[in-house]
């Protein structure tokens, strides 16, 4: 019998975007699959879009709203798959994207191989993703993927993974504390449990770029700054635990100075926590450089206020994109259904 595979969807106010991610999961060309819902504590109609899909066997639950991570667990423990499928309730993935992810398995593959696939982030068109590639696009040891995680400051989108069963029990749960960074640390776990990652280049995940309020974005939070700080110690201590080495020292290093500027300079406890950390590898992080186009900034205005703009403008400019992006999907669809009225008449 073909395994059944778990898709899992954490929902927080997402009205807007959640019909589309559950289409996305009932398209999946699998046959054998089961979709649950878990809304955390919605102020929206987020619960209310997503029970509409009950009668298509999709399990809605509502539990109170206590994060991303507790969501996902509650989901996880309702789920009876022998592979989980994560899908946050605005991206979308490929109709056939599990269907070949569970194709690549070779024969006598055990269930400790862990299943990746190529990833593209998107405003409102899937048809304008632009992919990712990068060097994690590939099938690697537990120890690369870390490596190149940590010391080229890259990630893969969350829905990307297709987790066996066995992997997800190894790894445990994901970490409720972790407002910020919770799929990097759990992936993490599973990397630790797992033999080697397989990348599935024909299989396709588009992520959906947020607002500056998304769970990845840090921002001016110091509870996401502080879940950032466990997250990061938690990376720290899992890539040492399979390779201590000079290379892997020098990873942790980078890895630490590409993360410093969202805390520096206000959050001068985290600073000096890092730097006590980086002597411990004999090194030492230097303040974070700014882009030349706000560097100028700073002996007028500051650094902080040459922080923020260096932080904030590129959200303006990306707000700008969404919104142009918005307009043309809109007129494509009301052309497309025009274009269907005048078929139909």
């Amino acid at each position: 019998m073909k395994p059944l595979v778990s898709i899992l969807i954490p929902a927080y106010n997402s009205e807007k975007t959640v019909a589309d991610t559950i289409h996305s999961a009932l398209a999946q060309t699998w046959e054998r699959k089961e979709i649950i819902l878990v809304d955390d504590g919605s102020t929206d109609r987020t619960a209310e879009i997503a029970r509409r899909f009950t009668a298509k066997g999709v399990k809605v639950v509502s539990a109170e709203n206590q994060g991303a991570a507790a969501a996902r667990n509650r989901a996880y423990l309702l789920s009876q798959g022998d592979y989980i499928q994560w899908l946050d309730a605005d991206d979308i993935l490929s109709s056939d994207k599990v269907e070949r992810q569970l194709a690549a398995l070779q024969p006598g593959d055990s269930k400790r191989v862990l299943l990746t696939s190529t990833w593209a982030p998107f405003y409102y068109r899937t048809s304008s993703a632009q992919l990712i590639n990068n060097s994690l696009c590939q099938d690697l040891s537990p120890v690369e993927w870390l490596l190149r995680k940590m010391s080229e400051n890259l990630h893969m989108q969350t829905a990307t993974w297709l987790t066996s069963r066995e992997l997800a029990e190894a790894a445990g749960p994901w970490d409720t504390r972790l407002k910020s960074d919770d799929d990097g640390e759990y992936f993490c776990r599973v990397l630790l449990e797992c033999e080697r990652t397989h990348f599935v280049q024909q299989a396709m995940v588009f992520y959906r770029v947020s607002p500056s309020n998304r769970l990845s974005h840090i921002g001016a939070s110091d509870t996401k700054k502080d879940a950032m700080l466990i997250s990061m110690k938690s990376h720290i201590k899992y890539l040492r635990s399979l390779e201590d080495s000079e290379r892997v020292r020098k990873a942790c290093l980078i890895y630490m100075q590409n993360w410093y500027g969202s805390f520096y300079p206000e959050r001068q406890d985290i600073c000096e926590e890092l730097q006590n950390m980086a002597a411990q590898f004999e090194g030492h992080l230097e303040e974070p450089r700014l882009r030349w186009k706000f560097a100028w900034m700073k002996p007028v205005l500051g650094w902080k206020a040459a922080k923020w703009a260096q932080t904030t403008l590129p959200h303006l400019k990306a707000s700008f994109i969404r919104h142009c992006d918005k307009a043309i999907y809109k007129w494509e669809a009301r052309r497309n259904r025009a274009k269907l009225s005048a078929e139909g008449a």
